[in-house]
């Protein structure tokens, strides 16, 4: 029986080890669990807690591609790097354009009235 180790053959990525894992859920409760208290206990102002959020959004989706789907700087990893990067500049386009076409539609319907 052959002996597996660390690392996939032939252009397979890396598995993390386990104090990787464990390192990347952690993170992944505490900005999750950030948002969900300030939201719950009302503390904050709504800018302050929209802030928080976004901020708690990114930095979970940087936790799960570098704990979870391994992605980092190395020549290997540059094609999912840049494809990763296409995605998130396609869907910031999405959103800004889609808040800035209801923002016009909504700024032609008030002058109508």
């Amino acid at each position: 029986m052959a002996h597996h180790d660390a690392s996939h053959s032939a252009g397979g990525a890396a598995h993390g080890s386990v104090k990787e894992y464990v390192t990347g859920l952690i993170l992944s409760i505490v900005l999750t669990a950030i948002p969900f208290g300030l939201v719950m206990s009302g503390t904050a102002g709504e800018a302050v807690t929209l802030t928080l959020i976004l901020l708690c959004a990114v930095g979970q989706v940087l936790v799960q591609l570098v704990f979870f789907l391994h992605m980092n700087t190395s020549s290997e990893q540059m094609w999912n790097t840049m494809s990763g990067a296409f995605a998130l500049v396609l869907v910031a386009i999405l959103i800004v354009g889609s808040i800035w076409i209801m923002q016009h539609l909504n700024h032609n319907m008030l002058l109508g009235h």
